[in-house]
């Protein structure tokens, strides 16, 4: 039997647990900051923390006590949210946790709290080795488990969607948190189009919020708004989190973060999972919100794999990325392995595929979307799909022949090319001519929109890029190198040698297309979440 004492304080909540592995019951007590108005500052946070820490942690130590089988409480190890979050949040945090360990002379866990709210998900729901889809206040992103670490497949590449819907909130000069009065105020709600943008398995929300914004300034109805925000954004998120679980073949996707409280994103990713057969877990509230059990339960898998820090290596990281965490549990990769169907249907992530002499894709209607929704998007990628893939062509790229396209019924009548995905055969010479055609495709003045391993096809003499739903015509270096970002992030989540793989990707872009795109690269790399 192991008893962890963990302890969060990452931004607004003080927290602290105690769990125990043999019943498996996790003891609870939080305090949470409400600041007056606006958003979290982050000077008053840590005074809530200063002064919340000490009562949750008593309350915590008093359990243990109450329930120990004998006088000593029994805690084996003390754990806490090392990061990322508001750096002075973080200090007050590991401060209370390393003196808490000296002074019961246990060891120190250090948790990754992105990891963590992953973790809490496939404990409780027993799943191997599911795709974790993170919407909390400051983050929204994708995780998948690939050579010893959590893989970013896709993030959002601005601001968390928590805090997307808080800045539209605070236009209205509704307090914090924004989350649940909007989603009070969409029950009453119509739908009006705001922008929908998905690159790959990345999304952005700060053109939504600044067309909400602007909407309501425009006299636009509220309900309105927050219902349109919630159908956009929850459908982004809805959507990108089945490319992943299409990407790496897994059929178990977790949801962690405070915003995962929400009815209608519970209920877009049961209606997604049901549809492809893949199983859908939410943790009940309490482990959704920040908090330490999550701290506690993923702080016991560390403590027995001894997996423990010192004092003085155990300093706070406030961009500490859940890709950086070494994974000493138990966690376990994805088999990937593509859906077929008996009838010879291969289902992607937003089309299933009827293989003959031709190709004949249809774009499925997703029943998690709103229907006005749902047919713009299909219409407009089946037509984008059909006019870059023929425009590709021409440029010298490798596609397949487009033979008939019906936008009305979203569905195209393709020529067969390749023998395999790129992801059932990842080699340098392919990725080599995945870089040489995405820079000829920069050079025409377009892009592919989606360049994944499931998107290229490999044959003997030929690699091929398929479905340009996502491209569209560009001149912006920024656009070309979001590109490249997604293969690359796509690499990550598909192969266990995808570094040497990403050298060999960019060396031919390198060569073959504008160095600038590579140096923007690094750029947006800098400014994912928490990098």
């Amino acid at each position: 039997m192991t008893r962890i004492l963990g302890i969060e304080g990452t931004a607004w909540c003080a927290s602290a647990a105690v769990h125990d592995t043999a019943s498996d019951e996790t003891f609870i007590e939080s305090d949470a900051y409400e600041p007056d108005s606006g958003g979290i500052h982050p000077r008053e946070a840590a005074e809530h923390m200063r002064e919340a820490i000490p009562r949750v942690v008593a309350a915590a130590q008093q359990y243990a006590t109450e329930t120990a089988e004998e006088a000593d409480p029994g805690i084996d190890a003390v754990a806490f949210s090392q990061g990322p979050g508001l750096g002075p949040c973080l200090r007050v945090t590991a401060t209370a946790a390393r003196a808490l360990a000296l002074s019961l002379d246990v060891p120190l866990v250090g948790v990754n709290h992105m990891v963590a709210h992953l973790e809490i998900g496939r404990h409780r729901s027993g799943f191997a080795s599911p795709v974790c889809l993170n919407a909390s206040g400051a983050n929204a992103h994708l995780l998948g488990y690939r050579g010893g670490r959590y893989r970013v497949l896709g993030e959002t590449m601005d601001t968390g969607i928590g805090n997307a819907i808080d800045k539209f909130t605070r236009h209205l000069g509704w307090s914090h948190p924004g989350g649940p009065k909007v989603e009070a105020r969409a029950h009453d709600g119509e739908y009006v189009e705001l922008p929908y943008v998905v690159k790959g398995m990345d999304f952005s929300f700060a053109g939504i919020t600044s067309a909400a914004k602007a909407a309501v300034d425009d006299g636009v109805p509220v309900s309105d708004i927050c219902f349109s925000l919630q159908e956009t954004m929850f459908a982004m998120l809805t959507e990108v989190s089945e490319r992943a679980l299409s990407l790496t073949g897994a059929d178990e996707l977790v949801l962690g973060g405070g915003v995962g409280q929400n009815d209608r994103l519970r209920e877009m990713l049961t209606a997604m999972c049901a549809a492809r057969g893949a199983d859908f877990y939410a943790p009940e509230p309490r482990f959704l919100r920040d908090n330490a059990g999550m701290i506690a339960v993923l702080g016991a898998r560390m403590y027995e794999a001894g997996d423990t820090i010192a004092v003085e290596n155990s300093r706070v990281d406030p961009d500490f990325r859940p890709d950086e965490v070494d994974v000493t549990w138990d966690a376990q990769p994805v088999a990937s392995a593509a859906r077929r169907h008996p009838d010879g249907e291969v289902r992607g992530a937003e089309a299933t595929v009827e293989l003959g002499e031709r190709v004949h894709k249809r774009r499925v209607g997703k029943p998690y979307r709103h229907p006005e929704l749902d047919e713009r998007l299909r219409a407009e990628r089946t037509r984008r799909e059909a006019r870059l893939t023929s425009l590709a062509r021409r440029e010298g790229v490798p596609t397949p022949v487009v033979y008939d396209v019906d936008d009305q019924e979203a569905t195209l009548t393709l020529e067969r090319v390749g023998t395999a995905d790129l992801r059932e055969q990842l080699a340098g010479p392919h990725v080599q001519a995945v870089a040489y055609h995405l820079a000829a495709c920069h050079a025409a003045g377009f892009v592919h929109g989606d360049p994944t391993p499931r998107n290229v096809r490999v044959g003997d003499e030929r690699t091929y890029l398929i479905d340009f739903g996502l491209g569209y015509h560009t001149d912006h270096v920024e656009d070309f190198a979001m590109d490249l970002h997604v293969f690359e992030g796509a690499l990550a989540g598909t192969s266990d040698d995808a570094d040497a793989l990403t050298a060999t990707f960019e060396s031919a872009y390198r060569e073959a297309g504008d160095v600038a795109v590579v140096e923007r690269l690094r750029e947006i790399e800098g400014r994912g979440r928490y990098q």
